[in-house]
Order: structure tokens, then sequence, then C-alpha cells
């Protein structure tokens, strides 16, 4: 590189600046200082410490530069003298930029500096080098791929060779004059989450942070102890405190440890393992693979990667099918008999119908799918705490790609299957506005655990059990590849865009931590029990008041005299069945399914299936109990119906039960849900777009899957 000569000072201009080198011990640092010709080196010592202190001086297109050298630190600690000085420079000391050489024959080592130097909210530009003995070596790095990755400049240079200095001090320059922008480090959906808890805490505190509150989360989550000082004599301390103490615990029973260090240690190393992934190619057979590396080798495998992850997906709904209907019955006896011996001890009729069918038969009817949902939950666990999910969304990036989505989309795509709740608030890591708002508008099609009992409900009333598991898989894939599909098309006319590059986490491959599992199930278990008690029991009694009121008296009246006149028990009960039909058809329900059952006839649905999935726009799971409610009072229904599923196969035609199980997949989640894609979206009006779109999508699909269903039984 060309130097202009003098002078040898480097004043503070407004053209000057000053730089701070930085870089684990033995990847050449000093050689790069002396590959810059006619550089002026000052050499002096740290102030209290005897660790020298070197420093460049040099004049190149008009900017007056001061490198500083700072010792090598393998992580950004302050264990040594070495490591205190560099650390306490960094932190304290006034400088415009970081260098941070890394050596690029083992460039995964030397990242694990580099991502701790990302949360600093410094600008900062990585020097590449011994990219001449990486080349020999035969490992290719895309170092402008990887400068996408990480929204950072990643120049390729060789002190030895001499070799990209020039570029290199060019992207100081052009970093320099820049905006500084937020480096692209994304942890693991556990840490974000806690990240985001801090962040909106501190700005609604209105605390004024020195970098950017991300920076301020991290450090108080690492526990840096010049950040707790800092924080320790503010009155939020008080409220901050037992926030942070919560935030430990998650993240620390998320890696399994129970120390905060440890955990993030292996953040940034599931991080640093997939910039690697990405943007390394080695092109010598390596001899020695980990065994990482082995399992990786069959189960991302290019050709089989995707077989294999359907497969171990086919499995988990054989099992959620196969296992969950062991306990099913036993749960179904129990509210049976919890009805019997309740219905005896209320003298009021009303009162007594309130309770035995509408708390007790439509909460019964949703807590009869619990088992599903938690052998459901287990398996997502167990995916997700051995590794194998990030691989997964690694594997699926490339073809992610051809439909618009982002290979970090399967994390929240992934979580919709268990609940759509989290699944949006987990579409934060995308940090590209349109590619979270797509991502937003296709977790609907995963279905969640609480259309599962829906599912479970008409598969077992249409298919032998040895068949369902098989039916219910391919509800599953069907709706993901809807969402695929419709993906690619909002990807093509609402959220035209340039696909942002991104690095997904590869964290090590572990045994499945029963404590970690067994937390996730509990909460989700229990979020979903606490549905059935509270907002579906309120549901349920709604749907109960709207299908009894209001009384025909005269109607009553008139079937009681030809009810007291039938000859036989046999018509009594028909007498009996027809008037719950009649009346049930007067009903408040009734009233507003038979209103509505026009719109709905082209699907082939009766006024009742209407009802059901109106009533399912507060709750899925309230359309098992709806239908609960209103067939088991159905005309033709006698002592030999035994169960729901029986009655759901009496009174609806296969092609209408096609039709039903199409919307029940495609249109509006829960209102819960709802609430939360709105404020994750930062807007009503994307809810509302939400509605129009899964309604028409549901109907138009629904009304052929109707059509084609008639025309192939």
């Amino acid at each position: 590189m060309k130097q202009e000569t003098t002078p040898k000072e480097c004043p503070i201009t407004s053209k000057h600046i000053k730089v701070a080198l930085v870089g684990q011990p033995n990847v050449g640092k000093s050689m790069l200082i002396n590959s810059i010709s006619n550089a002026h080196l000052h050499v002096g010592n740290f102030s209290g410490v005897t660790v020298d202190k070197t420093e460049v001086l040099f004049d190149y297109k008009g900017y007056k530069f001061t490198v500083v050298d700072l010792p090598g630190t393998y992580a950004f600690t302050d264990y040594t003298i070495e490591e205190r000085v560099t650390h306490d420079y960094l932190c304290a000391e006034e400088y415009d930029i970081i260098i941070n050489v890394v050596d690029s024959t083992n460039l995964e080592k030397n990242l694990q500096l580099t991502s701790e130097l990302l949360t600093m909210s410094k600008k900062l530009v990585i020097a590449l080098n011994m990219s001449d003995e990486a080349q020999k070596e035969g490992i290719e790095i895309d170092a402008d791929y990887m400068s996408e990755l990480l929204n950072i400049p990643c120049v390729k240079v060789s002190a030895a060779a001499k070799t990209g200095i020039e570029d290199l001090v060019n992207a100081v320059i052009s970093k320099f004059e820049s905006t500084k922008n937020e480096p692209k480090l994304i942890f693991s959906e556990a840490v974000e989450e806690e990240i985001e808890k801090i962040v909106s805490y501190l700005k609604h505190h209105n605390y004024q942070p020195v970098n950017s509150y991300r920076n301020v989360a991290i450090n108080l989550l690492k526990e840096n102890k010049k950040t707790y000082e800092k924080l320790h004599d503010n009155p939020i301390w008080t409220e901050l405190q037992p926030l942070l103490i919560e935030a430990s615990k998650h993240i620390e029973l998320h890696h399994n440890t129970d120390d905060i260090k440890e955990a993030f240690a292996e953040e940034y190393a599931a991080f640093n393992r997939g910039i690697v992934a990405e943007v390394v190619k080695q092109t010598k057979v390596v001899k020695n693979r980990s065994l990482t590396e082995k399992i990786d080798a069959i189960l991302i495998h290019p050709v089989f990667g995707i077989p294999i992850f359907l497969f171990f997906m086919w499995g988990l709904f054989q099992l959620t099918f196969t296992l969950g209907n062991i306990p099913m019955d036993w749960i179904d006896s129990f509210f049976g008999w919890l009805g019997d011996v309740v219905a005896p001890t209320i003298s009021n009729d009303d009162v007594r119908s309130l309770i035995v069918d509408g708390i007790i038969g439509g909460v019964g009817a949703v807590v009869l799918f619990t088992p599903n949902i938690i052998i459901l939950f287990i398996g997502i666990a167990l995916l997700e705490t051995t590794g194998y999910m990030s691989r997964v969304a690694f594997l699926l990036d490339g073809f992610f790609h051809k439909f618009g989505l982002h290979g970090q989309s399967f994390i929240p795509l992934v979580t919709g299957f268990g609940c759509s709740i989290p699944a949006y608030m987990s579409a934060r890591i995308l940090k590209n506005d349109r590619d979270r708002l797509l991502t937003l508008f296709i977790i609907g099609f995963m279905s969640c655990g609480a259309r599962l009992p829906v599912y479970v409900l008409f598969t077992g009333a249409f298919f032998a059990q040895s068949m369902a598991g098989n039916i219910l898989f391919g509800i599953y894939i069907s709706g993901a590849i809807l969402g695929l599909i419709f993906a690619k098309i909002l990807k093509l006319t609402a959220f035209k865009g340039v696909d942002e590059p991104f690095v997904m986490e590869m964290p090590k491959y572990r045994l499945p931590s029963f404590k970690l599992i067994w937390h996730t199930v509990l909460t989700q278990t229990i979020m979903y029990l606490k549905k059935a008690g509270t907002f579906i029991a309120g549901a349920a009694m709604l749907i109960w008041f709207l299908s009894n009121y209001p009384h025909n008296l005269e109607l009553e009246k008139a079937y009681s005299v030809k009810i007291e006149k039938a000859g036989t028990a046999q018509e009594k009960m028909a007498l009996q069945n027809k008037l719950a039909q009649e009346e049930l058809g007067d009903s408040y329900l009734g009233k507003i399914g038979k209103f509505t059952e026009p719109l709905f006839t082209p699907l082939g649905f009766d006024w009742k299936m209407n009802v059901a999935l109106q009533a399912g726009l507060a709750a899925k799971e309230v359309v098992v109990s709806t239908l609960g409610v209103l067939y088991s009072m159905g005309g033709s229904v006698d002592e030999t119906s035994k169960s729901l599923a029986e009655n759901i196969r009496k009174h609806i035609p296969f092609a209408s039960a096609v039709a039903f199980i199409v919307v029940i997949m495609i249109y509006l989640p829960c209102l819960a849900a709802t609430t939360v894609f709105a404020r994750e979206a930062g807007s009503w009006k994307y809810a509302v777009y939400l509605f129009i779109f899964t309604s028409v999508v549901a109907y138009v699909l629904a009304f052929i899957a109707y059509r084609v269903t008639l025309l192939i039984t």
C-alpha cells in the first residue's frame, strides 16, 4: 500500500481515525502492522501495567490514522493482565473503529472473540488474515457473504504476503464514514426472549444507555460487573434484579447448566458454527472429523436430510395418535362418571344442564385430547433440545428461499405446530421487516396444538385407528405445503423485496435434557389446561346458553302431550330427540347458524358446523366442545351413540368433513394468538389483512376439497 509522506505525528483532527486492533494471540497482528509500509511505530506501556503498547501512525487518502495494537486475548474477559488491558481499553477508551484480526485457517476458534465484540455496538471491520495459508489448506472463505451475514465488512488479507492491506484500510475508511449499523448477532430463542424483556423494561423506565439497550441487556445477562455497578444505584434496580434472576434461570435451564457464563459460551459457539457452516468450504478432505460432523454428514445430507426429517415427523404424529388414544377412554369415562355423579345433586333442570352438558361436557371434550397434546409437545421439545431443529433450519434454507422464506423462518414455523402465540413471538429473530411479516402470515398454516383435538376427532370418526396416524401426518404436512405455496404468492405480491442472509446457530448435539423437556412440556400443557378450565369453560357456557334459550313453552307443552301418549320407549325417545332438535333450531345459536347457512352451503356445512367454526374464532379447542354440545342433541341420536365421534360420523357427510378440516387448517387462529400477531406485526391493520386473507383462502380451498371429494367418493 502506497503511503503519503509526513507527518509522522497524528494530531486529533476531523480527518483522524483511531483504530483498536484486536485479535487472539498468534493471529498475525504485529505482522499486519509491519506490512503497512512507511508506518511510524510508537512503543510504550499501557497505563499502570508493564504490557507493551504499540501505536502505528500513518496517513492515507487525506486521513490520519492511529492504530493501537491491543494485547492478544482469546475471549472478552479480564482474567489475565493482557486480557484486562484489552477489555478495559475497549470498554473505557475513546476510539473510532475496531479491526478484529482473525486466523483464516482456524476461523471457528477465532470467532469466539469476534462474536463477543459484536455485542459492543462499536464500528467493526474483520481482517481475515492468513488467507494465503487457508487457500493452501483447501479452505475457501466467502468474505462477501460473511459481510452480508454479519452486517460488517470482512476483508481477506495476508500480512506475510502483504496482500489485501489496501482493501482493509479502504474498508475502515468506508465504515468510518458510514452511519453505525448494528451487527447481526442473533442468539437462541430463549436468550432473545430475555433480551427483549430487559430492553422493553429499560425503555419503559427511560434508562439512557451509553451504547445501546441491547448491549446493556446482554451485559446484564452475562453478569458484567461494570454494567451491574452502573445500574446498582439506579432506582430501577429493585424491579430489574428479580427480572434478571428469572432470565438467568430460564437461560441456564435451556442450556442444562447452572453457570450463565457457560450458557453464553455455548451461545457464541453455536453462532460461530453457524457462520462457519455458511461461509467456509473445505476443498480438501479432512481425515479426523468430530462426532458432530459425522452425525451432520447424515442428518443434514443434501439428498437424504429432508427425507430423514420427514420420517421423524411422521413417527411423531404416529405416536401422537397411537399412544395418545390409550388414556383417552379413561379421561372420557371420568368425565362421564363425573356428569352422572353431579347430575342427581342438582334439582333445577336448567342449572343441571348448564353444569353437566355445558361445563363438564364442554371442558371434558377439550381435556380429552391432553395426552395427544403432551406427546406432540414432547416430540418437538426433543428435536429442539438435541440440537436437531437448528440443523433442519440450515438444511431447509435453500429450499425455503425458493418459496420466498428464510431458513431462519423454520424456527417460528415449527414452533407453530405447538402454539401460534410463542411462534409469533419467536418471529422476532427475523430482523428484516418483510421477512418477519411474511413469516407471521404463514405461521397460521402450521396447525397448532389447539387444532389437534379437531383433527383427532374427525380422523377417529372416519378412519380406522391403523390409518388415523397417517391421515393426521398428512393433514399437518398439507398445511405446511400450503403455507409454502402461499408464502411464494405473498412474496411475489405483497412482500416484494430482496432476501436477507442470516446466521443460524448450530449448537452441539446433546443428549435430551429431561429437566428442560419437563419444563417446556409442563408450561405448555398447563397453558392448554388453563384455557380449558377458564376461557373454554366460559365459551362452553356461552354456547350452552345460546343453544338452550329462548325456551319455546308451547312447543315443549305440545311434545310433552305426545310423549305421554307414546306407546313404546322407542317412540318416546324419538319424540324427545325431535323436540331437542326443534328447540335447538329455535335457539339463539340455531338462528345464528341458520342465518349464515346459505354462505356455507356450497361447502356442504349444516348450521351446526357453521356455529362451531364461528366459535373457533375465540379458541380452536372450543370447536370440539361446541360440536359436543350441538351433536349430542341431534334428532337421530339414541342410546347406542357412545361418543361424539360416532355422532359426527352419523350426522356429517365425509365430503363435508374434509371441507371442514380444510377450513380448520387455514382460517384465523384463536383470539389470543391474533392479538399477539397484531402486536408483533406492529398494527391491527395487519390482523384485518390476516382475517381477510385466511378467510378467502380457507373458503376457496374448502370448496375445491368438497367438490373433489364428492367426485371421487
